[in-house]
């Protein structure tokens, strides 16, 4: 099958867990540093495109922002399945016409948040979901998607749209991904604070067992969202199957 295409915007913040995945299942991939202006020439040569986190916000006026934008927009016109973490479900979202905006605080951490009814069998049948977040916007859920999850402290943190998934938080991070990004943040986290926001030695306190529960959810995300990839057609000769 065609690789899936993957953007990345930070060191800290790479496919992990999703690379890992797609590897067993033998989906192949190619990552692409997408804030360096590397991307992708034609969607349709990918049978998907996921896009990463990022430290920067899907709103600002930035020619690489810009272009993965159009990118994305070009996937969802093309009915190419789009899978975005964090800065990505913002764009995925604006690709789809909704809004982003600052949030009313900033989500950093480990929250426990509540699968809408809709959205359980992509969660496992699970009602809440323990999840990573690190970001301070929020998107509007698109017209026309679902509502997969919402939280305390940041209402839109999931949603679906066909083959098309984004979410407001991350799925995709390890035990070493979280304990690179505390390090390399620790400025940020001494000047930042708020109901939602945890300390470094709160995020990476339990951090086996909580990035453990964490893939498993993952696991049956990635699952259905492979499942909608593109494949190749195949051609039956003669007239029939």
């Amino acid at each position: 099958m065609l690789p899936v295409a993957i953007l990345q915007h930070e060191a800290s913040q790479g496919p992990g867990f999703l690379s890992d995945y797609l590897q067993q299942q033998g989906v192949p991939s190619l990552v692409f540093q997408a804030a360096r202006g590397e991307l992708p020439e034609q969607v349709d040569h990918y049978s998907g495109l996921v896009v990463l986190g990022s430290n920067r916000s899907v709103n600002e006026a930035l020619p690489w922002i810009e272009a993965e934008l159009a990118l994305v927009q070009q996937a969802v016109a093309r009915d190419v399945p789009v899978l975005g973490h964090c800065f990505g479900g913002q764009m995925l979202a604006r690709a789809l016409g909704a809004r982003v905006h600052r949030n009313a605080w900033p989500n950093i951490g480990w929250s426990r948040l509540w699968v809408t009814p809709a959205a359980r069998g992509l969660f496992g049948g699970e009602r809440q979901a323990e999840l990573f977040n690190w970001h301070y916007d929020t998107f509007e859920i698109p017209r026309g998607a679902t509502r997969t999850l919402f939280g305390t402290h940041c209402l839109n943190k999931g949603f679906a749209l066909g083959r098309h998934l984004g979410f407001q938080a991350h799925l995709e991070v390890t035990e070493a991904s979280v304990r690179a990004w505390c390090e390399e943040s620790r400025g940020e986290l001494a000047t930042v604070d708020g109901p939602a926001v945890q300390s470094e030695a709160q995020m990476l306190n339990g951090l086996a067992r909580r990035t453990a529960g964490l893939h498993v959810l993952a696991r049956g995300v990635y699952r259905q969202w492979v499942n909608g990839l593109q494949r190749p057609r195949i051609t039956h000769l003669h007239g029939g199957w």
